[in-house]
């Protein structure tokens, strides 16, 4: 591991439940600085990471993505980021985690984003809810993909 020059502390980043970012406890807003940032992110078996010159490690709360907006195009799904991209989603990737909170696979796969409050209840909108079996689906392309824990 690379160390930082004399004199130089690395950053204190962290990315809280929400995926907002801070720098030694204060919150980055600034537009440019976020979308370098996020762009940057990487993660490997040690965790998340920011690699310049050296490498900077970045706690994360939860998950460094926010699923703010999901919906229904045709026969796919469409997530908006908090960091303003839209992707598609693949609905296998979909889970449930604690509390019953939808998380799926974004980025590519790389990384995995929770669903904020909102882009849940459009989530739950889109699935069929059996009252006996008390499970929930989407069906997608003539697919059903269980909204069920991951195990």
């Amino acid at each position: 591991m690379q160390v930082p020059p004399p004199g130089w502390k690395l950053p204190d980043l962290r990315i809280d439940r929400d995926g907002e970012w801070y720098d030694e406890g204060i919150q980055v807003t600034h537009p440019g600085i976020l979308a370098n940032l996020r762009s940057n992110l990487k993660k490997d078996t040690d965790g998340y990471f920011i690699q310049t010159r050296v490498r900077i490690p970045v706690t994360v709360d939860d998950v460094p993505w926010v699923v703010t907006r999901i919906e229904r195009r045709g026969e796919a799904l469409h997530a908006t980021l908090n960091d303003g991209t839209e992707e598609r989603v693949d609905p296998v990737s979909i889970r449930l985690g604690p509390g019953e909170v939808p998380y799926c696979a974004v980025k590519a796969g790389t990384f995995e984003a929770r669903f904020s409050r909102a882009a849940t209840f459009q989530l739950l909108a889109l699935a069929e809810y059996d009252e006996a079996s008390g499970r929930g689906a989407l069906r997608l392309g003539g697919r059903e993909y269980p909204l069920a824990r991951a195990s």
